[in-house]
């Protein structure tokens, strides 16, 4: 069995990947990404984070998260996020893949993969990489020519910050964002 290990750095920032289970295409619907917005946004006011960047794709979401100073509890909030958003999609008649004996004894539902993936930022051409993935991840998958064509994204979020040019990443290669204008934008 492996022992998984979580980076434990209080304040830190975390760049995620959350698969759904078996990579069914769960959030085609409206109604699961209100359901996963609204659940993200209640876990932030109970247990505060900041998200830099996020891209919601069919079967799987990408995101950067900024922790509280002194609170390096990402796993909990995913684990609260995962459970809130499987119960709210199965009462409102979502379905769900079927799970392993294993599985059902550890609680575990077939709406999202069992773990998920982190990586520590841990310095500025890092983020800057990681927040330019997020924003091509559509692309990348072929679901659009255009990150600026992709709604579900904070794309837009930082095309009109001024970050990004609208028309970057859309092959004839706009300028790259700079770290320095994503930083300004935040306050930092």
């Amino acid at each position: 069995m492996p022992n998984w290990r979580r980076a434990v750095v209080p304040g830190g920032t975390f760049f995620f990947t959350v698969v759904t289970d078996q990579r069914r295409p769960v959030f085609t619907t409206p109604n699961a990404r209100t359901i996963l917005g609204n659940v993200i946004r209640e876990c932030q006011q109970t247990h505060p984070f900041e998200i830099r960047a996020l891209v919601l794709l069919p079967d799987h979401l990408h995101a950067i998260w900024c922790m509280p100073s002194g609170d390096a509890n990402y796993s909990g909030r995913w684990q609260w996020i995962k459970t809130q958003f499987t119960q709210r999609w199965l009462a409102a008649g979502g379905t769900e893949c079927a799970v392993t004996d294993g599985r059902k004894n550890d609680g575990r539902r077939g709406v999202w993969q069992p773990k998920f993936w982190e990586h520590t930022i841990e310095e500025e051409d890092d983020f800057q990489n990681h927040f330019d993935y997020i924003h091509y991840n559509p692309v990348k998958h072929g679901y659009v020519h255009c990150p600026t064509d992709w709604p579900w994204s904070s794309f837009h979020r930082w095309v009109e910050a001024g970050v990004y040019p609208e028309r970057w990443a859309c092959g004839d290669r706009d300028e790259v964002p700079c770290f320095d204008r994503i930083k300004n934008t935040v306050g930092e």
